[in-house]
């Protein structure tokens, strides 16, 4: 199989789902992977350490007249 941006876009979208989900999505890369991962500036995206990520079901707390999201 070859690995092209269309795999990074759906590893991206695979693990942002999961984790609106509560799942934890892992994924073992292969070095091919990784380069091309690395190139798109989606390293950080993809294997952030977990300790970094926002606990589920809090939300950011927005300024004084700021829109609803």
């Amino acid at each position: 199989m070859a690995i092209d941006l269309g795999t990074v876009d759906a590893l991206a979208r695979l693990r942002l789902a999961g984790k609106r989900l509560g799942f934890e999505v892992r994924i073992t890369p292969t070095e091919e992977l990784v380069e091309l991962v690395e190139l798109a500036g989606l390293l950080e995206v993809l294997w952030e350490p977990e300790e970094r990520e926002e606990p589920l079901g809090v939300e950011e707390e927005g300024q004084l007249g700021d829109a609803p999201a």
